[in-house]
């Protein structure tokens, strides 16, 4: 009989201590990392979206980090297909993958796979797309916080792409986003362990900051000059770029864009928090308890 393959999903929210974690761990098993973190896939994107730096990238291979232009059409079930292809080929190499990020959907479409979502006649996306173009982002986000408040708490809510899509669905449906992802899971040729990392939630929000603050002295500003040009690109409508954006078309000042750029981060986390707690199959470490993660990956593999 073959041996059981498995796939280390090491979750949490946005500075929890992620990657240097999965780095160890990484060389602990002898094994590669699966990155599915969404917003660390575009190579543009790199001090807003804390990828790990290039020493940390070269220490251990590390896949679906850079591997698109924020100019390319991709989404979560492209990623699902992609990454279990991927899975594929390192189990011939590997017993154990790990794979990392704050993304819950892209995580969840890899183990679970996806609900299929109703086809719509295009006319309906057409006319949330118009509503957007000229009532803006809180009309949206009004919208679904009224029509899907379920959704609404787990959703990037400064990202129009992915509230347009669930208001698309409820107005071509009349039901919320949220009750067609009842998660009729698929099955894998694979087991998944399901780890949660957290801090106190002061250490964690104090990390943010910290975090924040190292990346706009090593440059955020500038390189959200850079790309501000392109800033309708749904890629680029994430927490960390975002609010330079509104502080570069004058709309505050760069005092008040730092502010924004905390306190979203923060919401975020938040945001990622609530996705994750509710998979009741996830177990919860501190990131410094690396010696229990070890122990509890090694005993669920029968090491």
């Amino acid at each position: 009989m073959a041996a059981q393959n498995y796939l280390i999903l090491i979750v949490g929210p946005t500075a929890v201590g992620k990657t240097d974690l999965c780095i160890n761990l990484a060389k602990k098993f002898n094994t590669e990392i699966i990155s599915c973190d969404s917003r660390q896939f575009y190579r543009e994107m790199n001090l807003g979206t804390a990828k790990p730096t290039k020493q940390e990238l070269e220490q251990v291979p590390h896949h679906f980090i850079n591997s698109l232009s924020i100019e390319d059409s991709y989404d979560v079930k492209m990623f699902e297909k992609e990454a279990i292809e991927l899975l594929e080929d390192l189990f011939e190499e590997h017993q154990q993958v790990i794979m990392t990020g704050g993304s819950g959907l892209f995580a969840d479409a890899v183990v679970d796979g996806l609900d299929e979502m109703p086809t719509l006649d295009p006319s309906i996306r057409e006319g949330v797309i118009q509503d957007y173009e000229t009532k803006g982002l809180e009309f949206l986000q009004e919208e679904v916080k009224r029509n899907d408040p379920e959704y609404f708490e787990k959703v990037d809510q400064n990202n129009p792409q992915r509230l347009m899509r669930a208001l698309e669905i409820f107005r071509g449906t009349g039901k919320p986003f949220s009750s067609f992802r009842v998660k009729s899971k698929k099955e894998r040729p694979f087991k998944t362990l399901k780890i949660g990392l957290e801090r106190d939630r002061e250490e964690l929000y104090s990390r943010i900051d910290f975090r924040m603050d190292q990346m706009i002295e090593a440059g955020l500003f500038d390189e959200a000059d850079a790309l501000f040009g392109k800033r309708h690109l749904n890629a680029l409508q994430t927490v960390g770029y975002s609010e330079i954006f509104g502080f570069m078309e004058g709309k505050y000042d760069k005092e008040e864009a730092i502010r924004l750029l905390k306190r979203n981060s923060r919401r975020y986390a938040k945001r990622q928090l609530t996705w994750f707690r509710r998979d009741p199959e996830i177990t919860w470490f501190h990131p410094q308890e690396e010696s229990k993660i070890i122990q509890w990956i090694s005993d669920q593999i029968g090491e």
